[in-house]
C-alpha cells in the first residue's frame, strides 16, 4: 500500500486571503451595525429634531348643544353668552350638531391659524363673531373659504384673523372638541411631522407585514399569514388612536366610510386578535383556569363584526367596550400564566407583543370610559403598534432560527430515508450520466458500483475517477427512451413515463423533473403490476371463456366504427343466437357446452377480415360490428357464418354436437345509438329463427328501423309529463246470446290520435309502454276514465250490467299501481259494481298468489273480474279452481273460423262445460260472422264480442242503444236473434246480480 503523502504547507497568499476575509467579515458583521446603532441613539438623545412645532396655545371655547331647531349664528351667539369657557369639550358619543365661540389671541404680527384637531370631525362651518360674514365650510370631501381639512381635523386660515369666531361643526364617536392657535409656519411645520410620523408607521408596518406574509409563503405556515394580517389591523387601531385613519397609502378615504371604517377596523380587529391567540396559546389555555371564560369571550367576538355593519357608530362603540373589555381582561391573565409558565422564547416574545397591545388597547378602554384622556399621552395605540411589532419581530427572528435547527434535523434524517428508500432515487445530468442514486436504484437495476464505501453508500462516485467509471442512462434502457425523457421533462414541470429494459423482460414507472439543471427521478419495478393490469384490461373487454369481445368491449368497438359514418362509410353489424344450444348445457353439462361456444367462435372468427370483430352479449348470443363493410358484403359473411355453425358437428371428447345459427344483420345509419343498433338486430334475429336459411337482413330504411324509431318515440312521450295526451276510448258491444235484447254490456278499447288527428292503433302504445315500465300510467289513465264516463252517465245506462276493460300484466305487479287502483276504486264506489276487470290468464297464473290478493281487494268493491285469453297461455285446471273469478273470457284464436275446426269447437264446448261447473260464465271474442255465433250459442257460451255484432263505438253511441243488439247489421245474424232468446238459458244477470 503506498503511504500516504505529507500535506504542504500554506502559503503566503492563502494566509493573505485568509486575513481580507475575516476583516470584511468583523466590519460587515459587527462594527458598522454596531455604529449605525451608537449614532441613531446619539442622535434620538441629544440632537435637535427637524419637525417639532412650537408656539401652539389652546383656546378657550363656549360650547352650545343644538338640541332643537337650527339656531342662525346670531341665535348661536347669544345662547353662547351665557356659557362658561372650558379648554376642552367631550361629545360623549352624541352626534347632534354643537355650536362654539372662541376668541383669538393677538400673537404679534406673524400670520395666525387656528386649528381644530378632533379626528371625530365630520364637518365644520364658521363666521366672524362681530360681523356675521361666513369665513369658510370644510369637510374631508370639499372645502371653501379660510376652512380646509388638516391633519386628521381642520384648520382655519383667514386673511385677517377676527376678534370673535363662532362655528357649527357636527361629530360622530367619542369626540373632543377643542381649538389650537398656531403661528402659520408652525402650523405647517405641524402638518409636516404628522404626515410624516404617519408615513413612517404605515410604511414601517406595511413592510413588516409584508416580510411576515412572505415568510408565510415561503413556510407554508399559516400562523404566519395570520399574524400578518394581525399587524395591518394592528396598524389601522393605531392610526384611529393618533386620527391618522382618514387615510390609506397615501390615499384619502371618503368622509362616508369613516365612521364605517373605524367600527369594521376594531371589530375585525378584535376577531384577529382572539383568532391569533387561540392560534399561539390554544393548547396551554386548555389546561388553565380561563378556558371557558376565554371560550364565551371568543364567542361574543364574533358578534363585533354584525354589530360594526349594522349599529351606528354611537352605539356601536359603547356596546363595543362592554364586550371588549372583560375579553382583554380574561386574555391578560390567561397570558400572564403563559409567561410565567412557558419556555420557549418564541412564545415569550409573541406573549410579550401581546402584552403591549392589550394593555395599550385597555388603556384606552378605560381612559374612554372615564374620561382620563391624559393616560393616552403615555400608553397609546400607536406606541403600542410600534412596541409589539418590534417584539413580533424578535418572535419571527427566534422561529426562524427554530426553523433552521429543525431543517438540519430533518435534511440528516431525509438523506437516511434516501438511503433507506424502498424506491430507486436518482440524479442525472443533461447527458444521461446518473450523479448520485441511492442502494434500491443499484439493486433495481443490478449494476455494479465502482469505488469507495462511500460511493457504495450513494451509489456511484465523484471526482476525476468518477469522469473514467461514471455509468449511463443508455446502459440499461434504449437510447430512445433517453431522449424521450430529456424531451419530455424540459416540456413538462413532472413526467411520468412507462419504459422497459434493454432486454425488455421487465418494465419500470419512471417519475421525473428538471431542478437546477439536473433530471431528478424515481424508478419503480412495475413488472408484475404491468402484468397483472393487462390481465384485468383484458379481462374488462374481453369475455374469459371465448376470448371474444364482452359486451363492454364490442361497445366500445361499435363507438369507434360509429365515428366513421360521418365520412361515408358503411357499418354492419350481425347478431348470432345459437339453436337448441341450452340442450347441451341441461343434458351434457356446462363443460360441454363451454368447448362448443369455444369452437363457435373460433368457427365465426375464421370468417371475419380486417376490423370485425365478434362480441359474446349473452349465454349464446353474440354481435359482430363489421365496419367499413356495405350490406352485400356482410350478407355474404353472415351466410358463410350460418354455414360454418350449422354445417359441421361439434366434437367434445368422445361425443358430437349439432348447433344451428341464426342471424339477423341489420345496415346501421349514422346517429343510431349501440343499444338500438343491437335490439333491432335482436329482432332481425328472431325472424331468422322462422327462416329457412337462418338469416335475415334488414337494410337502411328498413320498416323495421321506423317501428323501432315509433317505439323509441312512445317511449319518451310515456315518461314526459304528457304521457296521456291523444289517447281516447271506444267501446265494443258484448251480446248476451241468452237474451240479446236485455243488455248493453261492452268493452273500453284504448285508442290514441296521432299529431295529424289520425287514429292509431293502441298496440305499439302499450308494448311500448310495458317495456319501459309505464304502463301503469296508461291502465291509471283508462280506469278513472272509465269510471267517471259511467258515473256521468249512469242514468242513461239502465240496460248495462257490466264494462270490460284490459289489465296489462306489468301494472298487475307494480304496488303503486294497486293502491291507486284501490283509490280510483273508492271514489267511485256506486258505480264499481259495473266494472269488469280483464286479466290475462297468463299473467294471473304467473304470480298466483299476487292474482288472488289483487282479485279477492277490487272484489270488495263490486268489482267483476274475467280471465282473458283463457285457452291461449298455459292453461292449468288446478290452478283456476283457486282463482275467484267471475267470467272466462276464450281466446279468439279457437274462435275465428270455429267451424272450419272441429277441433276448435270440441275446445271451446269444453271450456264452456268447466266454466258451468266452475259458476263462471264465458265471452267468445273475435266472432266475425253469424255461422260463428250461431255455433257459439250451440255450444252455450253466455256472450259474443266482435265484428259480426259490432266494430269498436264512440262512447256516445253506447249512450243511444236500448241493447247491445242494436248495432248489429249483418242481415243473417239478425234474422237468427229471435232463435237465439230462446234457448231459454241462464242470462248473466241472474249471476252477476246486476239487476
Amino acid at each position: 500500500m503506498p503511504k500516504p503523502s505529507t500535506p504542504a504547507r500554506p502559503s503566503l497568499s492563502v494566509y493573505l486571503d485568509r486575513l481580507f476575509t475575516a476583516g470584511m467579515h468583523l466590519l460587515s458583521v459587527y462594527l458598522v451595525p454596531i455604529g449605525v446603532a451608537l449614532v441613531s441613539i446619539l442622535a434620538l438623545a441629544s440632537w435637535n429634531s427637524h419637525y417639532v412645532a412650537r408656539g401652539d396655545v389652546v383656546l378657550p371655547l363656549r360650547v352650545l348643544a343644538e338640541r332643537g331647531p337650527a339656531l342662525s349664528p346670531e341665535e348661536a351667539l347669544r345662547q353662547l353668552a351665557h356659557r362658561h369657557a372650558v379648554e376642552r369639550y367631550d361629545t360623549h358619543l352624541s352626534e347632534a350638531p354643537l355650536w362654539f365661540a372662541l376668541r383669538p389671541q393677538v400673537q404679534g404680527e406673524e400670520p395666525q391659524v387656528i386649528e381644530f384637531p378632533s379626528r371625530h370631525a365630520i364637518d365644520i362651518r364658521c363666521w366672524d363673531g362681530a360681523s356675521g360674514q361666513a369665513l369658510g365650510f370644510a369637510s374631508h370631501e370639499a372645502s371653501n373659504g379660510a376652512l380646509s381639512p388638516a391633519k386628521a381635523g381642520f384648520v382655519l386660515r383667514p386673511q385677517a384673523m377676527p376678534a370673535d369666531v363662532v362655528c357649527r361643526a357636527r361629530f360622530t364617536g367619542p369626540a373632543r372638541v377643542s381649538a389650537v392657535q398656531w403661528p402659520a409656519a408652525e402650523m405647517t411645520l405641524s402638518v409636516q411631522q404628522f404626515h410624516r410620523k404617519s408615513g413612517l408607521l404605515d410604511g414601517g408596518m406595511i413592510v413588516l407585514s409584508l416580510f411576515i406574509l412572505i415568510t408565510a409563503l415561503i413556510n407554508r405556515q399559516l400562523l404566519y399569514l395570520q399574524f400578518a394580517v394581525w399587524l395591518i389591523l394592528n396598524l389601522r387601531v393605531g392610526a384611529i388612536s393618533a386620527g391618522w385613519d382618514i387615510q390609506w397609502l397615501g390615499q384619502e378615504l371618503p368622509q362616508a366610510w369613516l365612521a364605517p371604517s373605524r367600527a369594521v377596523t376594531t371589530a375585525l380587529y378584535g376577531i384577529a386578535t382572539m383568532a391569533l391567540y387561540f392560534k399561539l396559546f390554544g393548547e396551554e389555555l386548555a389546561r388553565s383556569r380561563v378556558a371557558v371564560p376565554l371560550r364565551v369571550a371568543q364567542g361574543l367576538c364574533l358578534c363585533l363584526l354584525p354589530m360594526a355593519l349594522l349599529l351606528p357608530f354611537s352605539i356601536y362603540l359603547p356596546a363595543m367596550w362592554v364586550l371588549v373589555a372583560p375579553g382583554l381582561a380574561l386574555m391578560t391573565i390567561g397570558l400572564f400564566g403563559i409567561m410565567r409558565n412557558a419556555q420557549a422564547r418564541v412564545a415569550m416574545w409573541f406573549a410579550a407583543s401581546f402584552a403591549v397591545t392589550f394593555m395599550s388597547t385597555l388603556a384606552e378602554v378605560i381612559s374612554a370610559a372615564v374620561g382620563l384622556r391624559e393616560m393616552l399621552g403615555v400608553v397609546n395605540s400607536v406606541t403600542a403598534a410600534l412596541a409589539s411589532s418590534l417584539l413580533a419581530a424578535l418572535a419571527v427572528a427566534e422561529q426562524m432560527r427554530l426553523e433552521t435547527q429543525k431543517r438540519i434535523a430533518v435534511q440528516a434524517e431525509l438523506e437516511h430515508a434516501y438511503e433507506a428508500m424502498p424506491v430507486g432515487l436518482f440524479t442525472l445530468d443533461l447527458y444521461g450520466s446518473f450523479l448520485s442514486a441511492n442502494p434500491a436504484l443499484c439493486r433495481m437495476l443490478d449494476c455494479t458500483l465502482p469505488g469507495s464505501a462511500s460511493a457504495s453508500a450513494s451509489g456511484f462516485e465523484s471526482g476525476p475517477q468518477a469522469d473514467r467509471s461514471r455509468i449511463l442512462w443508455q446502459q440499461f434502457f434504449d437510447d430512445q427512451s433517453w431522449f424521450h425523457l430529456r424531451e419530455q421533462v424540459h416540456l413538462q414541470t413532472n413526467i411520468e413515463m412507462e419504459l422497459a429494459s434493454r432486454d425488455g423482460e421487465r418494465r419500470f414507472l419512471v417519475r421525473a423533473t428538471l431542478a437546477h439543471g439536473r433530471i431528478e427521478g424515481v424508478l419503480e419495478d412495475i413488472t408484475e403490476k404491468t402484468k397483472a393490469t393487462e390481465q384485468l384490461r383484458f379481462m374488462a373487454n374481453n369475455d374469459p371463456l371465448t376470448k371474444v369481445f364482452n359486451r363492454r368491449g364490442i361497445e366500445k368497438t361499435f363507438e369507434g366504427a360509429a365515428a366513421s359514418l360521418a365520412s361515408g362509410k358503411p357499418l354492419s353489424v350481425a347478431y348470432i343466437d345459437l339453436d337448441r344450444f341450452k340442450l347441451i348445457n341441461d343434458l351434457f353439462g356446462h363443460a360441454a357446452g363451454d368447448e362448443v361456444l369455444k369452437q363457435v367462435c373460433e368457427r365465426m372468427a375464421m370468417m371475419l377480415a380486417g376490423g370485425q370483430q365478434i362480441g359474446r352479449v349473452g349465454g349464446d348470443e353474440f354481435v359482430i360490428v363489421m365496419p367499413d363493410t356495405a350490406i352485400p358484403l356482410a350478407s355474404l359473411i353472415c351466410s358463410g357464418i350460418v354455414e360454418r355453425i350449422g354445417g359441421t358437428p361439434y366434437r367434445v371428447g368422445d361425443k358430437a354436437f349439432h348447433v344451428r345459427g341464426s342471424v339477423g344483420l341489420i345496415e346501421v345509419s349514422h346517429g343510431m345509438p349501440m343499444k338500438d343498433a343491437i335490439s333491432t338486430a335482436d329482432r332481425a334475429c328472431r325472424e331468422a329463427k322462422e327462416s329457412s336459411d337462418g338469416l335475415v337482413v334488414y337494410e337502411r330504411n328498413a320498416r323495421a328501423f321506423h317501428e323501432r324509431e315509433a317505439e323509441l318515440n312512445l317511449v319518451a312521450k310515456l315518461q314526459g309529463p304528457q304521457a296521456t295526451e291523444g289517447l281516447f276510448l271506444e267501446m265494443q258491444p258484448i251480446m248476451s246470446l241468452k237474451n240479446p235484447h236485455d243488455s248493453l254490456n261492452f268493452e273500453v278499447l284504448l285508442r290514441m290520435r296521432g299529431p295529424d288527428g289520425s287514429v292509431l292503433p293502441a298496440g305499439p302504445l302499450i308494448g311500448a309502454a310495458e317495456k319501459c315500465g309505464r304502463a301503469g300510467v296508461i291502465d291509471r289513465w283508462v280506469l278513472s276514465s272509465t269510471l267517471a264516463w259511467i258515473a256521468e252517465n249512469v242514468q242513461k245506462l239502465p240496460h248495462t250490467r257490466f264494462v270490460c276493460m284490459n289489465l296489462s300484466g306489468a301494472s298487475l305487479n307494480d304496488e303503486r299501481f294497486v293502491q291507486d287502483t284501490l283509490e280510483i276504486l273508492a271514489r267511485h264506489v256506486h258505480v264499481t259494481s259495473r266494472l269488469c276487470m280483464e286479466i290475462t290468464e297468463s299473467v294471473a297464473l304467473h304470480d298466483l298468489d299476487n292474482t288472488r290478493r289483487f282479485i279477492d281487494q277490487v272484489r270488495n268493491f263490486g268489482v267483476k273480474v274475467a280471465l282473458d285469453d283463457f285457452g291461449a297461455g298455459y292453461t292449468s285446471f288446478s290452478y283456476l279452481k283457486e282463482l275467484p273469478a267471475d267470467v272466462l273470457k276464450i281466446d279468439g284464436n279457437f274462435i275465428v273460423n270455429i267451424n272450419a275446426h272441429p277441433a276448435n269447437v270440441a275446445i271451446v264446448e269444453a271450456i264452456v262445460n268447466l266454466a258451468v261447473n266452475l259458476g263462471m260464465k264465458t265471452i267468445a271474442e273475435w266472432a266475425e260472422d253469424a255461422a260463428t255465433v250461431q255455433t257459439l250459442a250451440e255450444i252455450g257460451v253466455d256472450y259474443v264480442q266482435g265484428w259480426a255484432v259490432s266494430r269498436s263505438l264512440a262512447p256516445e253511441r253506447m249512450l243511444e242503444a236500448p241493447s247491445s243488439a242494436s248495432f248489429i247489421q249483418d242481415e243473417q245474424l239478425l234474422e237468427m236473434l229471435p232463435t237465439l232468446g230462446a234457448g231459454g238459458a241462464l242470462d248473466l244477470r241472474g249471476f252477476m246480480r246486476m239487476g
